[in-house]
Protein backbone atom coordinates (compact mmCIF):
# COMPACT_ATOMS: atom_id res chain seq x y z
CA UNK A 1 0.00 0.00 0.00
CA UNK A 2 1.33 3.56 -1.20
CA UNK A 3 2.66 5.35 2.29
CA UNK A 4 1.07 8.19 3.82
CA UNK A 5 2.60 11.21 2.18
CA UNK A 6 3.43 14.06 5.29
CA UNK A 7 4.49 17.58 4.91
CA UNK A 8 5.67 19.41 8.37
CA UNK A 9 5.19 22.60 9.15
CA UNK A 10 7.92 23.69 11.35
CA UNK A 11 11.05 21.68 12.25
CA UNK A 12 11.98 22.97 15.83
CA UNK A 13 12.14 20.85 18.80
CA UNK A 14 9.10 18.82 18.35
CA UNK A 15 9.22 18.96 14.55
CA UNK A 16 12.88 17.62 14.50
CA UNK A 17 11.85 15.01 17.39
CA UNK A 18 8.64 14.00 14.95
CA UNK A 19 11.49 13.13 11.98
CA UNK A 20 14.02 11.35 14.30
CA UNK A 21 11.32 9.16 16.12
CA UNK A 22 9.47 8.31 12.11
CA UNK A 23 12.77 7.79 10.58
CA UNK A 24 14.47 5.66 13.83
CA UNK A 25 11.03 3.53 14.07
CA UNK A 26 9.47 3.06 10.47
CA UNK A 27 9.66 -0.85 10.73
CA UNK A 28 7.78 -0.64 13.17
CA UNK A 29 5.47 1.88 12.98
CA UNK A 30 4.52 0.66 9.44
CA UNK A 31 3.83 -2.95 10.78
CA UNK A 32 1.29 -0.81 13.00
CA UNK A 33 -0.02 1.72 10.82
CA UNK A 34 -0.36 -0.94 8.22
CA UNK A 35 1.28 1.10 5.52
CA UNK A 36 4.00 3.70 5.87
CA UNK A 37 4.26 7.33 6.72
CA UNK A 38 6.76 9.68 5.13
CA UNK A 39 7.62 12.89 5.82
CA UNK A 40 8.24 14.20 1.82
CA UNK A 41 8.01 18.08 2.34
CA UNK A 42 9.42 20.23 5.09
CA UNK A 43 8.45 24.26 6.01
CA UNK A 44 10.44 26.13 7.97
CA UNK A 45 11.35 30.19 7.18
CA UNK A 46 14.79 28.47 8.69
CA UNK A 47 15.48 26.48 5.85
CA UNK A 48 19.37 25.84 6.86
CA UNK A 49 18.39 24.43 9.81
CA UNK A 50 15.43 22.30 8.18
CA UNK A 51 17.82 21.29 5.82
CA UNK A 52 20.40 20.10 8.54
CA UNK A 53 17.67 17.86 10.21
CA UNK A 54 16.12 16.02 7.40
CA UNK A 55 19.38 16.02 5.02
CA UNK A 56 18.12 14.67 1.76
CA UNK A 57 15.13 12.95 3.53
CA UNK A 58 12.74 15.02 2.84
CA UNK A 59 12.32 18.34 0.14
CA UNK A 60 12.66 21.91 2.39
CA UNK A 61 10.92 24.69 1.44
CA UNK A 62 10.08 28.01 3.19
CA UNK A 63 6.54 28.59 2.29
CA UNK A 64 4.08 26.69 4.49
CA UNK A 65 1.34 26.70 1.49
CA UNK A 66 3.71 25.03 -1.06
CA UNK A 67 2.73 22.32 1.12
CA UNK A 68 -0.68 22.63 1.24
CA UNK A 69 -0.56 23.01 -2.44
CA UNK A 70 0.81 19.93 -3.37
CA UNK A 71 -1.63 17.41 -4.47
CA UNK A 72 0.75 14.65 -3.17
CA UNK A 73 0.51 15.63 0.60
CA UNK A 74 -2.17 13.59 2.57
CA UNK A 75 -1.46 14.82 6.11
CA UNK A 76 -0.44 18.42 7.09
CA UNK A 77 1.51 18.61 10.90
CA UNK A 78 1.07 21.82 12.04
CA UNK A 79 4.12 22.34 14.88
CA UNK A 80 3.86 26.52 14.27
CA UNK A 81 2.31 27.30 17.56
CA UNK A 82 0.19 30.29 18.29
CA UNK A 83 -3.26 31.51 16.91
CA UNK A 84 -2.14 33.49 13.75
CA UNK A 85 -0.63 32.16 10.93
CA UNK A 86 -1.13 28.49 12.27
CA UNK A 87 -4.56 28.64 12.26
CA UNK A 88 -4.61 30.66 8.39
CA UNK A 89 -2.59 27.33 7.35
CA UNK A 90 -4.84 24.57 9.61
CA UNK A 91 -7.93 26.35 7.86
CA UNK A 92 -6.37 26.34 4.66
CA UNK A 93 -5.01 22.02 4.69
CA UNK A 94 -8.72 21.39 5.99
CA UNK A 95 -10.30 23.28 2.68
CA UNK A 96 -7.56 21.39 0.29
CA UNK A 97 -8.89 18.46 2.21
CA UNK A 98 -5.97 17.44 3.91
CA UNK A 99 -5.71 15.80 7.40
CA UNK A 100 -4.43 17.63 9.79
CA UNK A 101 -2.02 17.01 13.29
CA UNK A 102 -1.21 19.72 15.41
CA UNK A 103 0.21 19.95 18.88
CA UNK A 104 -1.30 23.81 19.30
CA UNK A 105 -3.10 23.53 22.09
CA UNK A 106 -3.69 27.36 22.36
CA UNK A 107 -4.72 27.24 18.67
CA UNK A 108 -7.93 24.77 19.54
CA UNK A 109 -8.71 26.02 22.81
CA UNK A 110 -9.53 29.29 21.24
CA UNK A 111 -10.42 28.40 17.66
CA UNK A 112 -11.33 24.60 18.15
CA UNK A 113 -14.94 24.74 17.47
CA UNK A 114 -14.24 26.71 14.08
CA UNK A 115 -11.51 24.26 12.87
CA UNK A 116 -13.41 21.13 14.05
CA UNK A 117 -16.69 22.41 12.09
CA UNK A 118 -14.41 23.07 8.57
CA UNK A 119 -12.91 19.58 9.36
CA UNK A 120 -16.19 17.82 9.38
CA UNK A 121 -17.65 19.48 6.47
CA UNK A 122 -14.52 17.99 4.42
CA UNK A 123 -14.47 14.97 5.83
CA UNK A 124 -11.06 15.10 7.22
CA UNK A 125 -9.08 14.25 10.46
CA UNK A 126 -8.00 16.87 12.93
CA UNK A 127 -5.54 15.05 15.28
CA UNK A 128 -3.97 16.69 18.34
CA UNK A 129 -2.57 14.06 21.13
CA UNK A 130 0.47 15.99 21.50
CA UNK A 131 -1.79 19.21 21.67
CA UNK A 132 -2.28 18.00 25.80
CA UNK A 133 0.39 16.28 28.27
CA UNK A 134 2.91 16.06 25.91
CA UNK A 135 3.71 12.00 25.68
CA UNK A 136 0.83 10.67 27.87
CA UNK A 137 -1.97 9.47 25.44
CA UNK A 138 -4.69 11.24 27.56
CA UNK A 139 -6.58 12.19 24.33
CA UNK A 140 -6.92 8.93 23.42
CA UNK A 141 -7.93 7.41 26.77
CA UNK A 142 -10.73 10.17 27.21
CA UNK A 143 -11.80 9.61 23.43
CA UNK A 144 -11.81 6.44 23.38
CA UNK A 145 -10.58 4.37 26.23
CA UNK A 146 -12.67 5.48 28.90
CA UNK A 147 -16.13 6.10 26.24
CA UNK A 148 -18.25 3.65 28.12
CA UNK A 149 -17.80 6.19 31.48
CA UNK A 150 -19.83 8.86 32.64
CA UNK A 151 -17.14 11.18 33.17
CA UNK A 152 -16.87 12.79 36.70
CA UNK A 153 -13.91 15.19 36.92
CA UNK A 154 -10.30 15.55 35.68
CA UNK A 155 -7.68 16.56 37.17
CA UNK A 156 -4.19 17.47 36.34
CA UNK A 157 -1.10 18.86 36.29
CA UNK A 158 -0.69 20.20 33.01
CA UNK A 159 2.43 22.10 32.77
CA UNK A 160 5.95 20.87 33.67
CA UNK A 161 6.85 24.12 34.23
CA UNK A 162 4.81 25.64 36.99
CA UNK A 163 5.37 21.90 38.43
CA UNK A 164 9.12 22.35 38.79
CA UNK A 165 9.07 25.59 40.46
CA UNK A 166 7.35 24.49 42.82
CA UNK A 167 8.81 21.65 43.76
CA UNK A 168 11.74 23.38 43.92
CA UNK A 169 10.55 25.81 46.05
CA UNK A 170 8.79 22.47 48.61
CA UNK A 171 12.74 20.66 48.41
CA UNK A 172 15.27 23.86 48.62
CA UNK A 173 12.74 26.29 50.29
CA UNK A 174 13.54 29.24 47.90
CA UNK A 175 11.70 32.04 47.09
CA UNK A 176 9.70 31.78 43.37
CA UNK A 177 11.41 34.47 41.54
CA UNK A 178 14.44 32.35 42.69
CA UNK A 179 13.08 29.32 41.08
CA UNK A 180 12.14 31.36 37.62
CA UNK A 181 15.22 32.38 37.05
CA UNK A 182 16.77 28.71 37.24
CA UNK A 183 14.06 27.02 35.57
CA UNK A 184 15.27 29.61 32.81
CA UNK A 185 18.68 28.46 32.77
CA UNK A 186 17.65 25.02 32.82
CA UNK A 187 15.63 25.45 29.90
CA UNK A 188 12.23 24.32 31.38
CA UNK A 189 10.93 28.22 31.34
CA UNK A 190 10.77 30.53 28.62
CA UNK A 191 12.57 34.22 28.12
CA UNK A 192 8.71 34.99 28.70
CA UNK A 193 7.09 32.24 30.69
CA UNK A 194 3.79 34.58 30.99
CA UNK A 195 1.89 31.77 29.88
CA UNK A 196 3.13 28.99 31.98
CA UNK A 197 3.48 30.41 35.48
CA UNK A 198 0.31 32.50 34.90
CA UNK A 199 -1.74 29.34 34.59
CA UNK A 200 -2.80 30.42 30.63
CA UNK A 201 -0.80 27.03 29.22
CA UNK A 202 -2.81 24.81 31.31
CA UNK A 203 -5.98 26.44 31.09
CA UNK A 204 -5.79 25.61 27.65
CA UNK A 205 -5.36 22.19 27.79
CA UNK A 206 -7.52 22.05 30.94
CA UNK A 207 -10.77 23.42 27.97
CA UNK A 208 -9.96 20.44 25.88
CA UNK A 209 -10.05 17.72 28.06
CA UNK A 210 -13.22 19.33 29.50
CA UNK A 211 -14.86 19.42 26.16
CA UNK A 212 -13.63 15.41 25.40
CA UNK A 213 -15.05 14.39 29.18
CA UNK A 214 -18.39 16.17 28.72
CA UNK A 215 -19.20 16.86 25.31
CA UNK A 216 -19.23 20.47 25.41
CA UNK A 217 -17.39 22.67 22.79
CA UNK A 218 -14.55 24.40 23.65
CA UNK A 219 -14.79 27.43 25.89
CA UNK A 220 -11.87 28.52 26.92
CA UNK A 221 -13.20 32.11 27.39
CA UNK A 222 -15.08 30.82 30.62
CA UNK A 223 -11.91 29.30 31.86
CA UNK A 224 -11.13 30.81 35.70
CA UNK A 225 -7.25 30.84 35.28
CA UNK A 226 -5.24 31.71 38.29
CA UNK A 227 -1.06 31.12 38.15
CA UNK A 228 1.18 30.66 40.61
CA UNK A 229 3.39 33.62 40.87
CA UNK A 230 1.61 35.34 44.29
CA UNK A 231 2.68 31.93 45.97
CA UNK A 232 5.09 31.99 48.76
CA UNK A 233 7.29 29.81 50.85
CA UNK A 234 5.12 29.80 53.88
CA UNK A 235 2.11 28.55 52.05
CA UNK A 236 4.53 25.73 50.76
CA UNK A 237 5.53 25.08 54.35
CA UNK A 238 2.38 25.55 56.05
CA UNK A 239 0.51 23.61 53.50
CA UNK A 240 3.41 20.62 54.24
CA UNK A 241 2.90 20.65 57.92
CA UNK A 242 -1.07 19.95 57.22
CA UNK A 243 -0.17 17.00 55.43
CA UNK A 244 -1.04 18.53 51.90
CA UNK A 245 1.32 19.86 48.78
CA UNK A 246 0.53 22.53 46.65
CA UNK A 247 -0.06 21.95 42.84
CA UNK A 248 -0.79 24.18 40.04
CA UNK A 249 -3.82 21.96 38.42
CA UNK A 250 -6.26 22.01 35.57
CA UNK A 251 -9.39 20.93 36.91
CA UNK A 252 -12.76 20.29 35.64
CA UNK A 253 -16.04 18.96 36.89
CA UNK A 254 -19.62 17.81 36.39
CA UNK A 255 -21.58 19.22 38.71
CA UNK A 256 -25.62 19.32 39.20
CA UNK A 257 -25.36 23.08 38.30
CA UNK A 258 -22.82 22.84 35.08
CA UNK A 259 -19.46 22.45 34.19
CA UNK A 260 -16.45 23.86 36.41
CA UNK A 261 -13.27 24.92 34.21
CA UNK A 262 -10.78 25.98 36.00
CA UNK A 263 -6.73 26.39 36.89
CA UNK A 264 -5.20 27.53 40.11
CA UNK A 265 -2.98 26.03 43.24
CA UNK A 266 -4.25 23.48 44.88
CA UNK A 267 -3.68 21.89 48.10
CA UNK A 268 -3.69 18.16 47.46
CA UNK A 269 -3.31 15.52 50.01
CA UNK A 270 0.19 14.04 50.26
CA UNK A 271 -0.95 10.80 50.65
CA UNK A 272 -2.21 11.18 46.91
CA UNK A 273 0.19 9.97 43.87
CA UNK A 274 -0.35 13.36 41.94
CA UNK A 275 0.80 15.15 44.82
CA UNK A 276 4.06 13.13 44.56
CA UNK A 277 4.59 14.17 40.64
CA UNK A 278 7.90 15.96 41.16
CA UNK A 279 10.04 18.16 38.93
CA UNK A 280 8.71 18.58 35.07
CA UNK A 281 6.65 15.79 34.96
CA UNK A 282 2.85 15.71 34.12
CA UNK A 283 0.13 13.77 35.18
CA UNK A 284 -3.72 13.48 34.98
CA UNK A 285 -6.34 11.74 37.25
CA UNK A 286 -9.56 10.98 35.36
CA UNK A 287 -12.57 9.60 37.96
CA UNK A 288 -15.28 7.92 35.46
CA UNK A 289 -18.52 6.31 37.10
CA UNK A 290 -17.72 2.67 36.16
CA UNK A 291 -14.11 2.49 35.81
CA UNK A 292 -12.91 4.63 39.03
CA UNK A 293 -10.23 6.41 39.36
CA UNK A 294 -7.55 6.13 37.49
CA UNK A 295 -3.95 8.19 36.67
CA UNK A 296 -1.61 8.83 33.63
CA UNK A 297 1.53 9.85 34.23
CA UNK A 298 4.70 10.80 32.32
CA UNK A 299 6.95 13.56 30.75
CA UNK A 300 4.62 16.75 29.17
CA UNK A 301 7.10 18.20 26.96
CA UNK A 302 10.39 17.44 25.20
CA UNK A 303 11.49 16.38 21.58
CA UNK A 304 10.39 13.16 21.38
CA UNK A 305 8.01 12.62 24.29
CA UNK A 306 5.62 15.12 22.07
CA UNK A 307 6.94 13.81 19.09
CA UNK A 308 5.54 10.21 20.29
CA UNK A 309 2.17 11.50 20.57
CA UNK A 310 2.23 13.46 16.31
CA UNK A 311 3.00 9.71 15.22
CA UNK A 312 0.63 8.00 17.27
CA UNK A 313 -1.84 10.58 15.55
CA UNK A 314 -0.20 10.05 12.43
CA UNK A 315 -0.50 5.83 12.80
CA UNK A 316 -4.43 6.93 13.36
CA UNK A 317 -4.74 8.55 10.12
CA UNK A 318 -2.82 6.11 8.30
CA UNK A 319 -5.37 3.38 9.50
CA UNK A 320 -8.52 5.61 8.69
CA UNK A 321 -7.52 7.27 5.43
CA UNK A 322 -9.68 5.82 3.49
CA UNK A 323 -12.20 5.28 6.07
CA UNK A 324 -15.83 6.66 5.73
CA UNK A 325 -15.47 10.00 7.92
CA UNK A 326 -18.55 9.23 9.85
CA UNK A 327 -16.96 5.76 11.33
CA UNK A 328 -14.06 7.69 12.52
CA UNK A 329 -13.78 8.99 16.20
CA UNK A 330 -15.44 12.57 16.52
CA UNK A 331 -12.78 14.88 17.44
CA UNK A 332 -14.29 15.78 20.61
CA UNK A 333 -15.33 12.26 21.35
CA UNK A 334 -19.34 12.72 20.69
CA UNK A 335 -21.06 12.99 18.09
CA UNK A 336 -21.20 16.28 16.73
CA UNK A 337 -25.27 16.34 16.62
CA UNK A 338 -24.99 15.53 20.49
CA UNK A 339 -22.40 18.40 22.17
CA UNK A 340 -24.14 20.41 24.31
CA UNK A 341 -24.88 23.77 23.07
CA UNK A 342 -22.12 26.71 24.91
CA UNK A 343 -24.33 27.92 27.67
CA UNK A 344 -27.25 25.25 27.78
CA UNK A 345 -27.65 22.47 29.53
CA UNK A 346 -24.29 21.95 30.40
CA UNK A 347 -22.82 25.44 31.06
CA UNK A 348 -19.44 26.36 32.14
CA UNK A 349 -20.25 27.55 35.93
CA UNK A 350 -18.85 31.43 36.95
CA UNK A 351 -15.87 30.86 39.40
CA UNK A 352 -18.71 32.80 41.69
CA UNK A 353 -20.23 29.05 41.86
CA UNK A 354 -17.84 26.39 42.26
CA UNK A 355 -18.18 25.07 45.60
CA UNK A 356 -14.60 24.02 47.03
CA UNK A 357 -12.57 23.73 50.32
CA UNK A 358 -10.43 26.58 51.19
CA UNK A 359 -6.80 26.90 53.07
CA UNK A 360 -6.37 30.76 54.50
CA UNK A 361 -3.07 32.26 55.54
CA UNK A 362 -4.30 36.12 57.14
CA UNK A 363 -1.12 38.11 58.63
CA UNK A 364 -2.87 39.53 61.65
CA UNK A 365 -1.83 41.70 64.97
CA UNK A 366 -0.61 39.62 67.79
CA UNK A 367 -3.40 40.55 69.91
CA UNK A 368 -6.90 39.20 71.95
CA UNK A 369 -9.78 38.50 69.92
CA UNK A 370 -8.52 38.67 66.56
CA UNK A 371 -9.22 34.86 65.83
CA UNK A 372 -12.41 35.28 67.19
CA UNK A 373 -13.86 38.19 64.92
CA UNK A 374 -12.42 36.32 61.92
CA UNK A 375 -14.05 33.06 63.01
CA UNK A 376 -17.61 34.45 63.46
CA UNK A 377 -17.26 36.95 60.18
CA UNK A 378 -16.39 33.03 58.59
CA UNK A 379 -19.68 31.96 60.60
CA UNK A 380 -22.03 34.75 59.63
CA UNK A 381 -21.40 33.56 56.19
CA UNK A 382 -22.28 29.93 56.29
CA UNK A 383 -18.45 29.29 56.29
CA UNK A 384 -17.59 25.84 58.24
CA UNK A 385 -13.74 25.53 59.88
CA UNK A 386 -11.88 22.72 59.47
CA UNK A 387 -8.91 23.16 61.07
CA UNK A 388 -7.01 26.58 62.76
CA UNK A 389 -3.32 26.60 62.86
CA UNK A 390 -1.71 29.86 65.00
CA UNK A 391 2.02 30.48 64.90
CA UNK A 392 3.98 32.02 67.35
CA UNK A 393 4.54 35.64 67.17
CA UNK A 394 8.40 34.76 67.52
CA UNK A 395 8.62 32.15 64.18
CA UNK A 396 6.79 34.52 62.04
CA UNK A 397 8.45 37.70 62.64
CA UNK A 398 11.32 37.24 64.81
CA UNK A 399 12.01 37.70 68.36
CA UNK A 400 9.63 40.51 69.70
CA UNK A 401 7.37 40.33 66.70
CA UNK A 402 3.32 41.89 67.26
CA UNK A 403 2.46 40.36 64.09
CA UNK A 404 1.64 36.23 63.74
CA UNK A 405 0.16 33.78 60.73
CA UNK A 406 -3.82 32.71 60.96
CA UNK A 407 -3.66 29.23 59.08
CA UNK A 408 -7.39 28.30 58.55
CA UNK A 409 -8.67 25.44 56.35
CA UNK A 410 -12.68 25.53 55.90
CA UNK A 411 -15.35 23.10 54.64
CA UNK A 412 -16.80 23.27 50.97
CA UNK A 413 -18.49 26.51 50.21
CA UNK A 414 -19.29 28.76 47.43
CA UNK A 415 -16.54 30.57 46.01
CA UNK A 416 -19.38 33.68 46.11
CA UNK A 417 -19.62 33.50 49.26
CA UNK A 418 -16.22 33.27 50.23
CA UNK A 419 -14.97 36.08 48.35
CA UNK A 420 -17.64 38.08 50.64
CA UNK A 421 -16.80 36.96 53.73
CA UNK A 422 -12.62 37.71 53.20
CA UNK A 423 -13.65 41.36 51.75
CA UNK A 424 -15.22 41.66 55.50
CA UNK A 425 -11.95 40.31 57.02
CA UNK A 426 -9.89 42.12 54.75
CA UNK A 427 -10.84 45.69 56.28
CA UNK A 428 -10.40 44.88 59.96
CA UNK A 429 -7.62 46.97 61.24
CA UNK A 430 -5.95 43.79 63.05
CA UNK A 431 -5.48 42.47 59.23
CA UNK A 432 -2.03 43.77 57.98
CA UNK A 433 -1.76 42.08 54.50
CA UNK A 434 -3.60 40.82 51.46
CA UNK A 435 -5.25 37.80 52.88
CA UNK A 436 -3.57 34.77 50.87
CA UNK A 437 -6.36 31.82 49.61
CA UNK A 438 -5.61 28.54 48.00
CA UNK A 439 -8.23 25.85 47.25
CA UNK A 440 -8.12 22.51 48.93
CA UNK A 441 -8.75 19.55 46.51
CA UNK A 442 -9.18 16.08 48.15
CA UNK A 443 -9.41 14.08 44.89
CA UNK A 444 -11.11 11.71 46.50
Amino acid sequence: MKPIQVGLLGIGTVGSGTFTVLQRNQDEIRRRAGRGIEISMVADLDTARAKAVVGDAAKVVGDAREIIANPDIDVVVELIGGYGIAKALVLEAIAAGKHVVTANKALLAVHGTEIFKAAAEKGVIVAYEAAVAGGIPIIKALREGLTANQIQWVAGIINGTTNFILSEMRDKGLDFDVVLKEAQRLGYAEADPTFDIEGVDAAHKATLMSAIAFGIPVQFDKAYVEGITKLSTADIKYAEQLGYRIKLLGITKRTDKGIELRVHPSLVPAKRLIANVEGAMNAVVVNGDAVGTTLYYGKGAGSEPTASAVVADLVDIARLHDADPAHRVPPLAFQSSSLAAAGGELPVLPMADVVTSYYLRIRVSDEAGVLAKITGILANAGISIDAVLQREADEVGGEGSTQTDLIILTHDTREGDMDRALAEIQGLPTVLAPINRIRKEELN
